[in-house]
């Protein structure tokens, strides 16, 4: 067994990827105040073929020293917009007919195991601030809450971990090619 060379990783340039047919799932941050956070997750969406981050509120935007620490260029290759107010991306999102999905401990959330998107169906999970979690103030925007199943006894993932493990539950949720 060896390691395999970054050569023989066969990457795509970054041109090229930007023009890949990618899922039609977006990533929200809801005032996500870790630059490095926004960075794992920008490097974890080119990874899964995200279609696009929308960064809200606070959240910091490229370019960003601390972002590209752990982004490591993937800034560059998924498309991503800025809006002011979460809300707002949100009532942008319901116009294309996404379903908004928040991640996060609510009353009427729905183990992530038993949440299967119908074919076809564009999503856009939304994931809130590190202490806070989502803002009060977009909780009736959402369509569906969704929660992470955790056994330990802090109930808390970083959300740059929790954006992972969402990004790949709903990558395996699409029809597989080939």
């Amino acid at each position: 067994m060896r390691k395999i060379a970054n050569s023989e990783l066969g990457r795509v340039a970054i041109q090229d990827y930007r023009n890949m047919n990618r899922s039609r799932h977006v990533v929200v941050l809801d005032n996500i105040r870790s630059a490095m956070n926004v960075g794992s997750i920008f490097r974890t969406a080119d990874a899964f073929g995200i279609e696009a981050l929308f960064l809200c509120g606070i959240t910091a935007t490229p370019p960003s020293r601390e972002m590209e620490k752990t982004a490591l260029g993937a800034t560059a290759s998924v498309p991503w917009r800025y809006f002011a107010s979460s809300a707002e991306a949100l009532l942008h999102l319901k116009t294309l007919n996404y379903l908004i999905v928040g991640i996060e401990q609510l009353d009427q959330s729905i183990s992530l195991e038993q949440h299967k998107p119908a074919e076809g169906q564009a999503c856009a999970f939304v994931f809130g601030n590190e202490v806070h979690g989502l803002s009060d103030n977009i909780l009736d925007l959402l369509d569906a809450g969704v929660e992470i199943p955790q056994f330990g006894s802090k109930h808390s993932f970083n959300v740059a971990v929790s954006a992972g493990i969402i990004m790949w539950h709903y990558l395996m949720c699409l029809p597989q090619k080939g």
